[in-house]
């Protein structure tokens, strides 16, 4: 049960989130949603530093030398897959007109979710191979931790569910369908994780592998998007706060429930 609710949590947060388009009055504030893409940069920064990366070097430790290896591969490997997929999927970013990936006909709203599916993907992975690692018991990764994370990614998917879901209604979009479009973009997160549970037996012998992917595909998303967003026109010191703000928090709950 504590598993499944895990899961669930970061979906939880990101349907949170998009429920905010309910109480909203006219288009979102910018200094807010530069205050928001900072704040979800800095908890994917230190989940990616404190919860993934880090647990990988010492799994990779117990077994001799070269123990950068794994985490070097697998973090590589990691930003390699999401720049592949960045570059197939149709998407649209916040303030931009011009779509990535290939070329397509679907709507700029619903490129627009496809967007913040594309960066919920590493978040899911992350969860369910943290999950997978404490489950093995002989991982170094504690329940507790993995909760740890599974808590951080919720609290900067909140701010993300805002995000796409508010540009929408902006956009002339129902609040109702906005908000649903905002909590089905956090839909392939538990999917992403359940599917990592799954393999558990088999992702063991990789797991330090499996943490730095994550952790490498978070960080694309990361420099590739939000950073950008968070720091483009005007107000751009709002959006370093956001930063500090959400790599703190992240960190502060990964060392006291870790």
């Amino acid at each position: 049960m504590d598993i499944i609710t895990g899961l669930m949590i970061p979906f939880f947060g990101t349907a949170l989130g998009a429920a905010t388009v309910f109480f909203m009055r006219g288009d979102m504030n910018r200094k807010i949603e530069k205050l928001l893409l900072g704040f979800a940069s800095g908890v994917m920064i230190a989940a990616s530093v404190w919860s993934l990366l880090i647990p990988s070097l010492e799994m990779s430790e117990e077994k001799g030398t070269f123990a950068f290896v794994p985490a070097a591969a697998g973090f590589l490997l990691g930003m390699g897959f999401l720049l592949f997929l960045d570059s197939i999927i149709p998407h649209i970013h916040l303030d931009s007109e011009k779509p990535e990936g290939i070329k397509t006909q679907l709507k700029k709203t619903t490129m627009l979710v496809l967007a913040v599916t594309l960066h919920n993907i590493p978040e899911g992975m992350a969860v369910g191979v943290t999950f997978a690692g404490a489950i093995v018991g002989n991982s170094g990764i504690s329940m507790a931790g993995a909760m740890a994370l599974a808590v951080g990614i919720a609290i900067q998917n909140f701010p993300e569910g805002a995000i796409i879901s508010m540009p929408l209604c902006s956009e002339g979009v129902s609040r109702r369908k906005s908000f649903l479009y905002g909590m089905l973009s956090g839909i392939v997160e538990p999917i992403g994780a359940v599917v990592t549970i799954l393999l558990t037996r088999q992702v063991v012998p990789f797991l330090p592998y499996f943490l730095s992917f994550a952790a490498g595909a978070m960080i694309y998303v990361v420099v590739e998007e939000l950073i950008p967003e968070a720091q483009a026109g005007e107000h751009t010191n709002v959006g370093t706060i956001g930063v500090a703000l959400g790599f703190v928090l992240m960190m502060v709950l990964d060392v006291a429930l870790g």
